[in-house]
């Protein structure tokens, strides 16, 4: 062979499955090369007519990624190679092979924007240098490299909170919390692909695509472009919300069973948003993206969620004397229950201290810097008051941390203060435990305990922070600093007296205590009682009440009677949404003393159970019986019910079946026979919808097992 002529480059093995799998992408990956910055990679050059020689030969490696890569802008890298153990930008190293081959190694630093990169090698002779073409690669962040912001040293938690491809969601209200399953679906093929669309269509891409993509190193600048992306309110964003009833030109959010459906359908109608979404829908889309693009990333549950209007920290909610709650004036709202995304990282922009779990929300609430997204809020900055950190830490703390004021409301004017809480907001923060399909309450990473003195004084300072001093003079400002009157001479309490099933009517008692010592001149005292169910409104609207009640109780001191409330089936079957969750409040109007007392009580509907049965072990590329059972427990049938069937690694995609109408009291078994297509931990879900009833899910955890043949790709479980 000439030992003297030019080096003539032939081709390049990029070594994708080897590559990937020390980065944990080779479920993403589909024959390409996915990897981590911080982290080295491995390639092999094949020359044609002799070998590298170190002393005479000069490679120079070109990195690029977006639109017109610059090197001041650092899209455009160029790195000369470098002898074993020797440090660059990119620490490119040669490791030689072969005669006629050349293994390299090269490092992306751990701060390099992320992104689609492509690849190519200079490779200079006597007169000239030749450009040669070696292929893309998609770099991620790296949350097992310690310089990497996104560093996070417990593989436990990188098996949940990044490579875990399914989870829980929990919803409902603080006294009904319920799991609900949601396939990620992060590794699917074309997932991330999917998600640098996402990032290619956002407002400051489109603006200044250069610049978008030289911030793609900071994970706070990505997980604020996701936030804005996954709403559709300013942007070509991926979900259109819908806080209505009526979801005909689109899906219900309740009906959405994993991300990858929503994803694919954005991604085919080039950016047109996807109908519909909520808050869990947007959480969960969002929870995708970011483990796709390797920050590791939770869903979680706020209940009693405040959100002010106003932005001040107390959320004022409006009755009238007939024990209906009204809208209030402003667009102060309590959701029963609100997700948002916590991601983890590093705040190199912060004080030292405020790093780790970070607020993002990517429900369109409120704009930050003129655009609807919010965070990244340092979850330790919500728990100390410390509202002035970026980002939207105000909104956030407000949201677990708001005291909620109860005005009575005649006539249009406020009359007086029925309750002044300062425990009902945040209640219960909830997310999927490490490993295991149990909830995890993380309100203590929030808030100090209700009550404690920490709890006030963060409160306080936060209140300063906001208001600078500049508290508001309004009427009901000036009532809610007036000093409480004595205690009420009675107290009320509501509470069920039985479990409450969607289809029969429900049943509650109203206790009233009188104290011995109030009013013992008065002999009887006479309550004048109305009643009121209403629906609950995920996000805290308000409608028109269900049911009203009436009643009158006499009490001497000291005595305790209990009375019977009914809200009859007929009265909420057709008006009760998808959530079934009713409110029945009670005033009463004490004679002699004028004061009216307020109890509410939040109730959600049991509603039917489906069961996934599996049939022996699932091992991957072979047959696995799956039956699904569920009963008709309602009183009335339940018509147009349909089947479907979701699981990555499981089944590709959406299997899905009509059911039909199943009359009070029958039961339907749908079997069928699935081929797992990944080994490891999965999650098999189903969803029965029908006109009646939108929201009957069920989930199977499934341990997948190799194929004993080996030819099933490996997992990265």
């Amino acid at each position: 062979a000439d030992q003297r002529g030019r080096l003539e480059f032939r081709f390049a093995d990029l070594r994708g499955p080897e590559n990937c799998r020390r980065h944990h992408t080779e479920e993403m990956a589909l024959g390409r090369l996915v990897v981590r910055r911080g982290q080295p990679f491995s390639i092999t050059l094949h020359f044609g007519n002799r070998g590298f020689q170190p002393e005479t030969d000069r490679l120079v490696f070109v990195a690029e990624t977006g639109p017109r890569p610059k090197r001041e802008l650092g899209t455009q890298t160029r790195i000369s190679l470098s002898p074993p153990d020797s440090s660059g930008t990119w620490g490119v190293a040669w490791l030689p092979e072969t005669t006629r081959s050349l293994g390299v190694s090269l490092a992306p630093p751990a701060d390099a924007a992320i992104g689609r990169y492509g690849l190519k090698v200079e490779i200079s002779g006597s007169r000239r240098v030749r450009s040669h073409w070696l292929g893309e690669f998609i770099l991620l962040f790296n949350p097992w490299s310690p310089e990497d912001e996104v560093f996070l040293p417990s593989e436990p938690q990188l098996h949940e909170f990044l490579l875990r491809d399914h989870g829980l969601i929990y919803k409902g209200h603080e006294n009904w919390i319920t799991p609900s399953p949601w396939n990620f679906g992060q590794f699917e093929g074309d997932i991330v692909d999917i998600c640098l669309e996402i990032l290619d269509r956002n407002l400051s891409f489109l603006l200044e695509p250069e610049l978008d993509c030289s911030r793609r190193g900071s994970v706070v600048y990505v997980c604020r472009v996701v936030s804005a992306m996954i709403n559709s309110n300013d942007d070509s964003g991926v979900l259109q919300g819908n806080w209505g009833e009526d979801y005909r030109d689109g899906v219900s959010p309740s009906e959405w069973n994993g991300s990858v459906a929503i994803l694919r359908q954005w991604h085919a109608a080039k950016g047109q948003p996807v109908k519909y979404g909520q808050c869990w829908v947007f959480a969960a889309v969002m929870c995708t993206v970011m483990r796709c693009l390797g920050v590791p990333t939770r869903v979680v549950t706020n209940f009693c969620s405040a959100h002010s209007g106003d932005r001040n920290l107390t959320i004022d909610v409006f009755y009238n004397d007939a024990a209906e709650m009204l809208p209030g004036e402003s667009r102060d709202r309590i959701w029963n229950f609100h997700v948002w995304n916590e991601c983890w990282m590093a705040r190199r922009d912060l004080p030292p201290g405020y790093g780790g779990w970070q607020v993002l929300d990517p429900t369109p609430q409120e704009t930050s810097k003129g655009v609807f997204c919010c965070g990244p809020a340092s979850v330790k900055a919500v728990k100390e008051g410390d509202i002035q950190l970026p980002y939207d830490t105000p909104f956030v703390f407000c949201e677990v941390s708001g005291d909620e004021v109860t005005w009575l409301q005649e006539a249009g004017e406020v009359k007086e203060i029925l309750s002044h809480k300062t425990h009902s907001i945040g209640k219960s923060i909830s997310t999927k435990m490490v490993g295991a399909a149990e909830r995890q309450d993380v309100t203590d990473d929030y808030k100090y305990p209700e009550g404690s003195l920490e709890e006030r004084t963060v409160y306080l300072k936060a209140t300063r922070l906001l208001m600078g001093g500049n508290l508001p003079a309004t009427p009901m400002y000036r009532l809610l600093q007036t000093t409480p009157g004595p205690e009420p001479p009675v107290r009320l309490k509501l509470g069920l007296a039985g479990s409450p099933k969607w289809g029969q009517a429900v049943a509650l008692q109203l206790r009233a205590s009188r104290s011995w010592a109030a009013l013992p001149e008065a002999g009887l005292l006479f309550l004048g009682l109305r009643f009121s169910a209403q629906a609950v409104l995920h996000v805290g609207g308000v409608q028109a009440p269900l049911w009203k009640g009436k009643a009158v109780l006499r009490l001497a001191p000291g005595e305790e009677k209990d009375l019977p409330v009914i809200l009859p089936y007929d009265n909420y079957k057709e008006r009760l949404l998808a959530e079934k969750v009713v409110r029945i409040s009670c005033i009463a109007h004490v004679e002699l003393t004028g004061r009216k007392l307020l109890v509410v009580k939040v109730i959600s509907l049991d509603i039917p159970q489906l069961t996934i049965k599996v049939g022996g072990p699932a091992v991957v590329g072979q047959r696995l019986d799956v039956s699904i059972h569920f009963t008709n427990t309602q009183p009335e049938a339940l018509t147009g019910c349909s089947l479907a069937l979701e699981g990555s690694g499981l089944v590709e995609g959406l299997v899905s079946a009509a059911l039909g109408t199943l009359e009070p009291g029958s039961s339907t078994v749908v079997e069928l026979a699935i081929v797992p297509l990944k080994a490891g931990p999965r999650q098999l879900q189903a969803l029965i919808t029908s006109n009646e009833i939108k929201e009957i899910k069920g989930f199977e955890g499934v341990s997948v097992a190799p194929d004993p043949t080996g030819g099933d790709p490996p997992s990265s479980l």
